[in-house]
């Protein structure tokens, strides 16, 4: 059996509801969807679709760096937003972080988040060698 690793953010909802921001099983790395939250736990940009998404990716590229992946390594991405019409503002943020890699990736709308001010959320997928990180 491959080893587990899993990723916390410090998230009192972890064990409340019983997931981890990313696990890893051998090369495989699997990112939770990911809100905009702030270090101080607050909604990072409120009302900026851009702006949180960002901060979304930086939190996946912190939990990828500390199961030992890396943003170069994601395949996959799923951006979950609240108004489907402003894709193309978290699209930029998406190209800025991803514009050399272009993982495979979906635009999904969504009706809400367990924040309502929340207006994305991204999951990402990376592979990396299995003895990597």
């Amino acid at each position: 059996m491959q080893r587990r690793r899993q990723v916390s953010s410090g998230s009192p909802l972890e064990p409340v509801i019983g997931f981890s921001r990313a696990v890893r099983v051998g090369g495989h790395i699997a990112v939770a969807g990911t809100a905009p939250i702030a270090a101080d736990g607050e909604t990072a940009a409120a009302g900026d679709v851009h702006g949180q998404t960002v901060r979304c990716l930086e939190i996946i590229a912190r939990a990828l760096a500390e199961a030992g992946g890396s943003l170069d390594a994601v395949i996959r991405t799923r951006v979950m937003l609240t108004d489907i019409t402003r894709w193309r503002e978290a699209a930029r943020a998406h190209g800025e972080f991803f514009g050399a890699v272009r993982p495979a990736c979906t635009f999904v709308g969504v009706s809400g988040f367990v924040d309502p001010d929340w207006l994305v959320e991204v999951e990402a997928d990376a592979v990396v060698a299995p003895g990597e990180g």
